[in-house]
């Protein structure tokens, strides 16, 4: 999507992230180009799942029997950002990079701004239950997922006045639920961020505050989020459906993407 638009000549002002999201825009952030575009679309290519989901028995056991509040050490993903982002904290991002987490206790959202640029985007992504929360200063923070996956709201509280969302979508065309404890979490949380999403995408899309726009998600998806092994396949998928889309006007129209509602029927 985004080596779309960019080819298409959008600059972002800033970029709001949160989740996965949070990783892309932190890395965007640098350098929000074409050329940055390709880079980040590489480094996923290469990237296995063992790389930032590394799942053993003792771990799984120890977080069934309450030794630990997750299942997956976050050192994989740790040292997965710490080799790809190239720059320390958000500020010295090329343009204003926000974040998005959720504070364990309460559930509130918590944005971002400033400061470790890898700390961060671990709170942003720290699923319940599968990696650990991130401590910031006196807040316990976890996926940005929880308090507002797609974050409008914040963008807006920003100053946006015209917004574009990179949906991920979610897995429409499995043929069946996706096996085992943490593919089951993901595909569930999937789910629920595509359904988010689509409320808040109806609260704003006709606001007169702001101009909203959503690249359609990949339609069919057969595949889980926790399988990186498709990729590539997935990206120029995801390149062209948004080149098309664009060529069709896709910029000009305020509508919710079919892709983002429930039309597995």
């Amino acid at each position: 999507m985004l080596q779309a638009l960019f080819t298409w000549g959008e600059v972002p002002s800033f970029l709001v992230g949160t989740s996965a999201g949070a990783i892309n825009a932190a890395y965007i952030g640098s350098n929000p180009t074409c050329e940055c575009a390709d880079g980040l679309a590489h480094i996923w290519c290469a990237v296995r799942r063992q790389d930032v989901l590394p799942v053993d028995l003792r771990s799984i056991v120890a977080g069934m029997f309450g030794r630990r509040d997750h299942l997956v050490d976050s050192r994989g993903l740790r040292n997965f950002l710490e080799r790809h982002l190239p720059y320390r904290v958000l500020e010295q991002a090329a343009i204003p990079v926000h974040l998005v987490a959720s504070e364990v206790v309460t559930g509130q959202e918590v944005v971002l701004s400033t400061g470790p640029a890898v700390e961060a985007v671990l709170a942003s992504s720290a699923i319940p239950g599968v990696f650990p929360p991130v401590k910031l200063g006196s807040q316990m923070l976890m996926d940005g997922g929880v308090a507002n996956n797609a974050p409008i709201s914040v963008a807006v509280a920003l100053g946006a006045e015209r917004i574009i969302v990179l949906p991920t979508g979610f897995a429409c065309a499995l043929p069946d639920v996706p096996s085992g404890a943490i593919a089951r979490a993901m595909h569930a949380v999937s789910m629920l961020v595509a359904r988010q999403l689509v409320r808040d995408a109806e609260y704003w899309i006709n606001n007169s505050r702001i101009v909203l726009r959503i690249v359609p998600a990949l339609c069919p998806l057969a595949v889980s989020p926790y399988d990186y092994s498709a990729a590539r396949d997935l990206i120029d998928r995801a390149r062209g459906s948004t080149q098309q889309w664009l060529e069709g006007g896709g910029l000009e129209r305020a509508t919710i993407p079919t892709q983002i509602q429930d039309h597995r029927h």
